[in-house]
């Protein structure tokens, strides 16, 4: 008598792959490790195919002396192999009064960002701060104004939490045009932040009832200015001054810079070194004539503060190949600037149909998170991409679902779905070009 499927067989046997399917593309398990069609094994050295003595069942040469001694470098590097993982500097910006540095996501795992690869942006160069002689001055409507050292604020209670921060030209809102996924969103990153609670050093200087935002100043060349609404203030935001368990790199506000979890990347001001409690925000450039959004009506949106839902595939994407048929891992990243990714959904047909991705833990609020689904691709032309749902239930749109409530005259706070097109060869590109 035949066995009846239901409906969640057939969910599982449309959405998932199973072993057998895995295995039955041409790989076969050798001493704990896949070969063949499954994950590109290469037969044994001294086998037809090997070509180098390193290969096993030789010694490989650096097993046949010791390595390089300990205190060869004093701060550790990566190894030479991966040279070139490093931070993507646009040759078309003047790298100084205005700068930026892309972290390349495409060769990144997790989702921590480490300290040498954090993408960088800053308005009139980094500057050099001797944290002895750094202070930070609280004024404005508050009982007790008050200047802190560095030694000051680290005698406040620590908190440590992830949280990403992201520009919010990342990409700009014209076409993208970028080839790679670190050209269009590789001003975003993540890390562990240590520092104090804002809210605890307000309480300390007597914040007035009256008070309605804080303008926070950088010790830049550029003095750059933003207002911060004091709800944030009073929720979550940070003074940081360590990342990753180091304390903070020049490029990211060594010694002292205000954190905003999910908020556009220019509030978050670094190199801090005044905050005014006040009763107006203050309208500086960065908020008037930047970081503003020109809606099709001729107004512009000020204050847009949450950066929305988004999502990228960060392998395979733009610039890599796929060398043969068969299995691969398509993963990338999550965020919200309102709360915790609740689902990740990739197409491999365009948009046509969508299969739900897997999560990494640990899922964090205001974090970016993982994502991954395995693939079967079957050597034909694809186009693949992910769309976000945070906790709210705001879906990540289309680039058409986005112009059509903003226009096109907009330069910021583009979270548009990105597809990546592979073509017979298993080139990546970006299908939006």
């Amino acid at each position: 008598m035949a066995t009846k499927k239901t409906a969640i067989d057939a969910n599982k046997a449309t959405h998932s792959l199973s072993r057998r399917q895995m295995l039955g593309s041409g790989g076969t398990l050798l001493g704990g490790a896949v070969v063949g069609g499954f994950a590109g094994g290469q037969a044994l050295a001294g086998q037809p195919g090997s070509t180098s003595e390193n290969l096993p069942p030789n010694i490989p040469e650096w097993m046949k002396a010791p390595g390089d001694p300990m205190g060869a470098q004093l701060y550790g590097e990566p190894s030479p192999f991966e040279k070139n993982v490093i931070k993507n500097i646009p040759k078309n910006l003047p790298q100084y009064l205005s700068a930026s540095g892309r972290t390349p996501l495409g060769d990144l795992d997790g989702i921590i960002t480490p300290n040498g690869l954090f993408y960088e942006r800053h308005h009139g160069g980094v500057p050099t701060i001797d944290p002895d002689q750094h202070r930070l001055m609280l004024h404005g409507l508050v009982e007790r104004p008050m200047i802190f050292t560095m030694e000051d604020i680290r005698r406040f209670p620590s908190q440590s939490r992830i949280h990403f921060l992201e520009c919010s030209g990342n990409p700009v809102y014209t076409k993208p045009y970028g080839k790679t996924a670190s050209d269009l969103m590789g001003l975003l990153s993540c890390a562990e932040w240590t520092g104090v609670s804002l809210k605890l050093v307000l309480e300390e200087a007597g914040l007035r009832p009256e008070a309605k935002w804080l303008v926070a100043e950088g010790a830049d060349a550029a003095a750059l200015t933003r207002s911060i609404p004091i709800e944030k203030c009073l929720d979550d935001a940070m003074l940081v001054y360590s990342q990753n368990g180091e304390r903070l790199r020049p490029q990211q506000g060594y010694p002292l810079r205000l954190l905003l979890p999910g908020f556009e990347g220019n509030m978050n001001v670094k190199w801090l070194r005044r905050l005014k409690a006040v009763t107006e925000p203050a309208y500086s450039r960065e908020e008037t004539s930047k970081y503003t959004d020109l809606m099709p009506d001729g107004t512009a949106r000020e204050f847009t503060f949450y950066m929305e839902a988004k999502s990228i595939i960060t392998r395979p994407s733009g610039g890599q190949k796929l060398k043969q048929p068969g299995f691969h891992e398509i993963t990338g990243l999550a965020w919200s600037g309102h709360g915790k990714i609740r689902r990740v959904d990739v197409s491999v047909d365009d948009g046509k149909n969508w299969q739900e991705a897997q999560l990494q833990e640990p899922v964090l609020t205001r974090a970016l998170t993982r994502f991954r689904l395995p693939w079967q691709w079957d050597g034909q032309p694809a186009v693949i991409q992910s769309r976000a749902i945070d906790e709210t239930g705001y879906v990540q749109p289309t680039f058409s679902e986005l112009t059509a409530v903003r226009g096109v005259n907009s330069f910021y706070h583009n979270n548009a779905i990105q597809p990546w097109r592979i073509d017979a060869q298993g080139q990546v590109t970006n299908a939006n070009a």
